[in-house]
């Protein structure tokens, strides 16, 4: 039971609640109940995407398919991010996602009531999907930059690393119940289950306090917001240069939801229960890149170069695997690294930006990743029908080495690294 009590804040914390310096922001209560809500709900997600995912390949046996729902699920952020960004900037961000949060469990009933029946046609799921990524386009630039309101200032770098981790740990629960339940139940009941997660988030967001939220004074509307965060961004070139790697690494490299199951089907000739199993281990270990990068107060555009050049290594290594016992070492290793990028990347944006700017940039990341997936998400599955499992991983490894190198040398002309 969360405690309740009017003297639960960060000026007058209770003697008995002793937290490291891993775990220091959730000294704040707001921020308690947003992890609490945010891990549960994103495990009912990663459940749903898993089970998505599977039920295609199973309908269908195409790897093209697959691409084509990541496209449907992340596609609408490449068109809507960035004015959800602008909204994020001058809106209350919790009422707000009280609104998208119930509009995604009302899409999760709809994938349920489809997965029931005998035969679930393969265009509602696509719709279903897009319909999803649309509510993702706006919720996920509301979410992040509400981070940065329910902390202090000088425990917003751990915050931001904590909220990375909810989604790797909610990989370790969602994917396993999804085998599970896959093989004993069937697909609806993962639909379902994930909808009754957001029972859980919404109580969340009303159980907040509003007057113990950091707010600042909202942005007053006017003309031209996107185009001032695109500004803003290439005035800064720890911004664009960590930008532009993201778009190498989202396109080829950052599409496990494609690459992954499409490598155990056709590469390792395995099961449901195989790719259930590296998607647990893929996010051990970046549950424990996370904790390591959670002590540290400042991350650095070096740290982003580091982390491209790590996930393009532990591609191809995965890539070269011959089977299952020598996929699972790989595959930890390749949880470690992608974590390590894209929470360095993050952070850097949540830090470094001016806080009136959170909304938009954020935005602006999210719309660089959902256009990856739409460009790469096809792609990958076409080149996985083609050439193979492995290819996707081979190219996606080639593309990580591609952005370091970037990277490092853009950094060091403008002594930024």
């Amino acid at each position: 039971m969360i405690d309740q009590s009017p003297d639960d804040t960060r000026g007058s914390t209770p003697r008995g609640w002793t937290l490291g310096k891993t775990f220091v922001s959730l000294h704040s209560r707001n921020f308690r109940l947003f992890f609490i809500g945010q891990t549960i709900s994103n495990s009912g997600n990663w459940l749903t995407n898993i089970a998505l995912t599977l039920l295609v390949l199973k309908i269908t046996g195409s790897g093209l398919a697959v691409g084509l729902l990541a496209s449907c699920q992340f596609g609408p952020i490449l068109f809507l991010s960035a004015w959800a960004g602008a909204i994020a900037d001058r809106s209350d961000k919790r009422r707000l996602l009280l609104l998208t949060q119930s509009l995604e469990m009302a899409q999760s009933i709809g994938l349920a009531l489809l997965a029931f029946q005998p035969h679930p046609p393969l265009w509602g799921m696509y719709a279903l999907a897009a319909i999803g990524g649309t509510l993702l386009a706006f919720d996920n630039p509301f979410r992040r930059s509400f981070v940065t309101e329910m902390v202090p200032s000088e425990d917003l770098p751990n915050a931001v690393v904590l909220y990375s981790m909810i989604v790797n740990m909610s990989r370790l629960v969602g994917p396993a119940l999804a085998g599970l339940l896959i093989v004993t139940v069937g697909y609806g009941w993962c639909f379902t289950i994930d909808a009754a997660t957001y029972l859980v988030v919404l109580c969340c967001l009303v159980a907040m306090r509003p007057r113990e939220l950091h707010l600042r004074p909202p942005q007053p509307r006017g003309k031209g917001e996107v185009r001032a965060g695109l500004r803003y961004v290439m005035s800064l070139p720890v911004l664009w240069i960590s930008f532009v790697m993201l778009i190498i690494i989202g396109i080829l490299s950052y599409n496990f939801n494609v690459t992954l199951p499409l490598f155990v089907t056709r590469a390792l000739h395995s099961t449901v229960g195989v790719f259930t199993l590296l998607n647990v281990v893929l996010s051990f270990g970046a549950i424990v890149s996370g904790l390591l990068i959670a002590h540290r107060t400042r991350v650095r555009m070096r740290h982003v170069i580091l982390g491209a050049l790590a996930l393009g290594l532990s591609m191809l290594v995965l890539a070269a695997m011959p089977g299952v016992a020598t996929a699972v070492p790989a595959v930890l290793l390749l949880g470690m690294t992608g974590i390590l990028f894209m929470t360095a990347t993050t952070t850097i944006v949540q830090v470094d930006a001016k806080p009136e700017m959170h909304g938009r940039v954020l935005a602006l990341q999210m719309v660089l990743v959902g256009g990856g997936t739409l460009l790469g998400g096809p792609l990958l599955g076409w080149l996985a029908d083609v050439a193979g499992g492995r290819a996707p991983l081979v190219l996606g490894g080639i593309a990580g080495l591609v952005a370091a190198v970037f990277g490092y040398y853009a950094s060091r002309r403008y002594k930024v690294i």
